[in-house]
């Protein structure tokens, strides 16, 4: 039997195999084990390809027992917070307007066999004009189609630097609890990305407030995986990030921002069927769940201490 997924590098097999547990042996077996647990959840209306789903496999060591898990959070977690997912009716001029603004900055030059790492820039739109909910569903266009696309992001891991120059009191207040619940969720419960860490760098006056609430919300190995920076950029590289694989503007040999930014313009409006499909189509139905319902209460329900999000 065979398996139709696209071949890694040597760099990236390696990982998978040290790290990951992969054999190829194996693959086809499991693959067919957890397309049929997909077919008998009801409740469960997911892709079941094998590129799609080797991506679970990895994320959780191939564990299968914890792949069903993820992929089910996956899923569930869309459904139930689609304020942050979007109804994907077609590229309206704001969402193409929030795109070009370059808040969510993928690296194409990723080391091999390195972690993809990805630049968050809140700092560069205005928050009187855009809402979180609004960033936070082009976040999901550019991540959706890296799961789709990107071999490192899901074997190697994903790095995140979040940038926080020119971040206002504007954005620090639209970062309230409930949001943060459900975007911690997003990226630990219901991703098969490999998180590798986390480092904030520019941290503005009242960032340790809603810093508090992210790292509340975390899981332990996350916790370990956060790293503060303060203004100090060469603290930032000192860490293990190199500097020569960012942008020119971060004194790196990549491109500039403004060329990252057009690339992925291109490519989610080359991509746009597929990722409309995924919004639309694929989801959880509660009525159709055998056991327990979820609900946004129950998946998102956030305790009394941070209910609401408040600066001096």
């Amino acid at each position: 039997m065979s398996v139709n997924i696209r071949a890694l590098s040597p760099e990236l097999q390696l990982i998978a195999k040290q790290e990951l547990h992969e054999e190829s042996s194996q693959m086809p077996q499991m693959l067919e084990q957890f397309r049929e647990w997909i077919k008998k959840s009801p409740h469960l209306k997911s892709r079941i390809d094998d590129q799609f789903l080797i991506m679970f496999l990895r994320g959780c060591k191939y564990s299968l027992e914890r792949a069903k898990q993820k992929l089910d959070m996956y899923y569930t977690v869309r459904t139930h917070a689609p304020e942050l997912v979007g109804k994907r009716d077609g590229l309206d001029a704001r969402t193409l307007e929030i795109l070009r603004l370059g808040v969510m900055i993928p690296i194409s030059k990723s080391q091999p066999g390195g972690p993809l790492i990805i630049v968050v820039r809140p700092g560069s739109y205005d928050a009187e004009k855009f809402h979180i909910e609004e960033i936070i569903r082009v976040f999901m266009l550019i991540n959706d189609l890296l799961l789709i696309e990107n071999d490192n992001i899901t074997v190697a891991g994903s790095l995140s630097i979040i940038d926080l120059k020119n971040v206002t009191l504007g954005h620090l207040l639209q970062m309230q609890p409930s949001i943060i619940k459900k975007m911690t969720m997003l990226s630990q419960e219901g991703s098969p990305i490999r998180q590798k860490g986390i480092h904030y760098v520019n941290t503005p006056p009242g960032f340790d407030k809603v810093f508090n609430i992210f790292v509340s919300f975390m899981n332990e190995k996350m916790k370990k995986r956060v790293f503060v920076h303060g203004n100090d950029m060469e603290s930032l590289f000192k860490s293990g990030i190199p500097k020569d694989i960012l942008p020119k503007e971060y004194g790196g040999e990549c491109e500039t921002i403004d060329a990252i930014v057009q690339h992925w313009e291109q490519k989610i409006k080359d991509n746009y069927e597929r990722l409309v499909e995924d919004a639309k189509v694929y989801k959880v139905d509660e009525r159709k769940r055998i056991g327990k319902t979820k609900n946004p209460e129950n998946l998102f329900g956030v305790d009394g201490t941070f209910r609401k999000l408040e600066i001096d």
